[in-house]
């Protein structure tokens, strides 16, 4: 591409911005060039196309390209631009991207960058490359003291830049304190008021702080019904008291009631993001920790765990089957409804315990409401049970028309009180157990994983032949 005619078909490339998980064709002809210039080593003309663009574009571009042509086209990128498209990357597609060249490109970059602008770039990358950072910048003591919180906290995810004034400030003087930090914070939702030791006693809207006459005291329009939070908040529960409270900010002070910091919309976003993905990956039964690009040895640590209590949960429903051998040689007919009874109990404690954890992510499920739910959880599943045990009963009822059964009446009895027994009692562990997890400071998604389906696979297995031996052998 050294021609004219080249340049002008380079200078024609553009990439449409492209909704979530939903690649477009149209952009097929952007990534084919950018995919050539790379294979064809044009920094210089891929660097001065990409200029042009938009660092969300450039982010989606990246995902879109093979992993190595990714990594060759960040480490090609001039600092400043790489840095805001790290910002919109996603955490592990940016861990990915991490190597010891770009790191050390970071590093310069940071260390000649005001502490305060360093430590708002610190927090768009993940947790490990951030601390990275930070080990090798540890002579700038305020960029240091991130490191001095612990992992998923208010103070390793605060933005140190905020407009606090005096309660005696007027509207007009704070306007122009807005004006003069506008390049330094960019966003301004809310401006902070404290007393004269500077503690934090309030907050004012900035769209309050328009309207008002100029000459107002903040004190006569200072909102003093303010939520705050401390540097050692886990973040969930800053983004739970977030969504309680409908605050887009959340300020956070230190022990002495001063404002050191505040979380912003756009971390509260990637906490919720960063929460709900930890809890998939736990009721899928697999650590919050798990990654898509981590090596076989990290795959291996991070399920096998999750994996031999599975198992151990599946040796002790074996051996509850297995102390019943006697029962199934009498009536091996008793054999073929194990899988009927273990499925209905995982699939009923799934249910009530995704319910649970969801009530408690969300801040629906207040402690005083809590037996209430408890008892609508086994009402549904009182009702739920008798209609899955009366349609299982009914089935057997028809089958023993076509194949023998014997005492078919006695059979379905007995399968439909079990189904009943295991249906309520499964739902009532998987709606209780998110709650005691919690209550102790366990987190509840926990329960959705392997707990949940063994537990309840050994409580199916042992009801059902409880009900097997009490109505249909007895």
């Amino acid at each position: 591409m050294t021609s004219s005619s080249a340049v002008a078909e380079l200078d024609a490339v553009s990439w449409t911005r492209e909704p979530a998980q939903e690649p477009l064709e149209e952009n097929d002809a952007a990534l084919k060039a950018v995919r050539d210039l790379i294979k064809a080593g044009e920094r210089n003309q891929l660097v001065e196309l990409l200029k042009r663009w938009d660092p969300v574009d450039v982010m989606q571009l990246l995902t879109r390209l093979r992993l190595k042509h990714a990594r060759k086209l960040f480490q090609w990128l001039p600092a400043n631009p790489s840095i805001k498209v790290v910002a919109e990357l996603r955490p592990e597609f940016r861990s990915i991207l991490m190597e010891e060249s770009t790191l050390e490109q970071f590093h310069d970059i940071l260390d000649g960058l005001d502490p305060e602008d360093a430590v708002e770039i610190l927090n768009e990358f993940p947790d490990d490359v951030a601390d990275e950072l930070i080990a090798r910048l540890k002579d700038i003591d305020e960029i240091g003291t991130r490191g001095g919180y612990a992992d998923d906290t208010a103070g390793r995810v605060m933005a140190r830049k905020f407009v606090a004034l005096p309660e005696h400030c007027t509207t007009g003087e704070a306007v122009a304190q807005m004006r003069a930090e506008a390049d330094r914070i960019r966003k301004i939702f809310t401006v902070y008021v404290t007393d004269d030791e500077g503690k934090l006693t309030g907050t004012v809207e900035v769209g309050r702080l328009l309207l008002a006459p100029a000459d107002t005291p903040l004190r006569d329009i200072v909102n003093r019904d303010v939520l705050t939070v401390s540097a050692d908040t886990d973040q969930e529960e800053v983004l739970r008291l977030a969504r309680k409270r409908d605050m887009r900010t959340v300020p956070v002070v230190s022990s002495e009631g001063h404002l050191i910091g505040r979380v912003t919309p756009k971390q509260l976003t990637r906490i919720a993001s960063d929460e709900a993905n930890e809890d998939m990956l736990l009721m899928s039964g697999v650590s919050g920790e798990s990654r898509a690009d981590d090596t076989v040895l990290r795959i291996v640590r991070r399920r096998l765990p999750w994996l031999l209590a599975g198992l151990v949960g599946a040796s002790v429903a074996a051996t509850v089957v297995g102390s019943y051998e006697d029962q199934l040689a009498e009536a091996a007919i008793l054999a073929a409804f194990i899988p009927v009874t273990m499925s209905m109990a995982g699939n009923a404690g799934l249910q009530a315990s995704a319910v649970a954890v969801q009530g408690i992510a969300t801040g629906a499920l207040w402690t005083g409401d809590i037996f209430f739910r408890l008892m609508k959880e086994l009402a549904a599943a009182l009702f739920n049970g008798a209609i899955a045990g009366t349609i299982l009963g009914s089935l057997v009822l028809i089958a023993s028309f076509v194949v023998p059964l014997e005492a078919p009446e006695r059979l379905a009895l007995a399968t439909s009180l079990s189904l009943l027994c295991v249906t309520t009692l499964a739902a009532m562990v998987g709606a209780t157990v998110p709650i005691i997890l919690d209550k102790i400071g366990i987190d509840p998604a926990m329960a959705i994983g392997v707990f949940i389906t063994s537990s309840n696979d050994v409580l199916g297995v042992l009801i059902f032949f409880l009900m097997a031996t009490t109505f249909y052998l007895g």
